[in-house]
C-alpha cells in the first residue's frame, strides 16, 4: 500500500505539473479555437487516453527502453515531428471560403489524433519515466502496481485540466467564428511549433 503522505506529496507535484501550460494544452486548445468545445473535449479525451499508453510503458520498462535506446527514440520522436507537421500543413492549406466555418472533423477522427498526438511524443514517455518512479517505494508492493496508481492519478487530473482548457478554447471559438482563416492559422502554427519542438527534444 502506498503510505498517505507519499501520496499526498505525489498529488502536490502533480497539480503543480499539470497547472502548468504545456504542448497537450496547446493542441487541445487548438482544437477547441478551431472547432468548438465538442472537438475540444474530444481532443482532451484523446490525449489522455494516449497517457494510458504511457503508463502501461512506464510500468513495463519500455520507457527506459526508448530512453537508453537512440534508434528507438529516434523512431519515435520523427514519427512525432512528422505527424505535428503534417497537422499544422494541412491546417494551412485545407481549402476553405473567407467567413465560412471549416467544414468540422468527426469528433472520432479528433479523438484518435488526440491519442497520436500524445503517444508520439517522446518527451511525454521519458517525463513518465523520471517522475513516477520518485515515489515508488519498494517495500509498499509491486512496482509496476504503484507505477499504474500513480500514472491514473496524474492522468485524472492532468484530464480535468485539459477540460478547462477546451471549455475556453470552445467557449472564445463562438465568439471568433467569423475569422475562421486567423484560427486556422493559429491551429496551423500551434501544430507546426509543437513539431518543432518534437524535433528538438533531446534525449537526456
Amino acid at each position: 500500500m502506498i503510505p498517505p503522505m507519499t501520496f499526498a506529496w505525489f498529488v502536490t507535484a502533480s497539480l503543480a505539473l499539470v497547472l502548468i501550460p504545456g504542448p497537450n494544452h496547446l493542441y487541445i486548445t487548438a482544437r477547441g479555437l478551431a472547432q468548438g468545445r465538442a472537438a475540444g473535449l474530444a481532443s482532451a479525451f484523446g490525449v489522455e487516453a494516449g497517457t494510458l499508453v504511457h503508463i502501461a510503458a512506464a510500468a513495463a520498462g519500455l520507457s527506459y527502453v526508448i530512453s537508453t535506446s537512440a534508434t528507438l527514440f529516434a523512431v519515435v520522436k520523427w514519427a512525432g515531428v512528422a505527424y505535428l507537421v503534417y497537422l499544422g500543413i494541412r491546417a494551412f492549406t485545407g481549402k476553405q471560403e473567407d467567413g465560412v466555418a471549416p467544414p468540422p472533423q468527426p469528433l472520432r477522427k479528433v479523438f484518435l489524433e488526440g491519442v497520436l498526438v500524445n503517444v508520439l511524443n517522446p518527451k511525454v514517455a521519458l517525463f513518465f519515466l523520471a517522475f513516477l518512479p520518485q515515489f515508488v517505494d519498494p517495500g509498499a508492493g509491486s512496482p509496476a502496481l504503484q507505477v499504474v496508481l500513480f500514472g491514473l492519478t496524474l492522468l485524472l487530473l492532468g484530464l480535468a485540466s485539459d477540460i478547462v482548457y477546451a471549455l475556453t478554447a470552445g467557449a472564445l471559438a463562438t465568439r471568433l467564428v467569423r475569422k475562421v482563416r486567423t484560427l486556422r492559422y493559429v491551429s496551423g502554427v500551434v501544430y507546426l511549433g509543437l513539431g518543432v519542438a518534437t524535433a528538438f527534444a533531446g534525449r537526456k
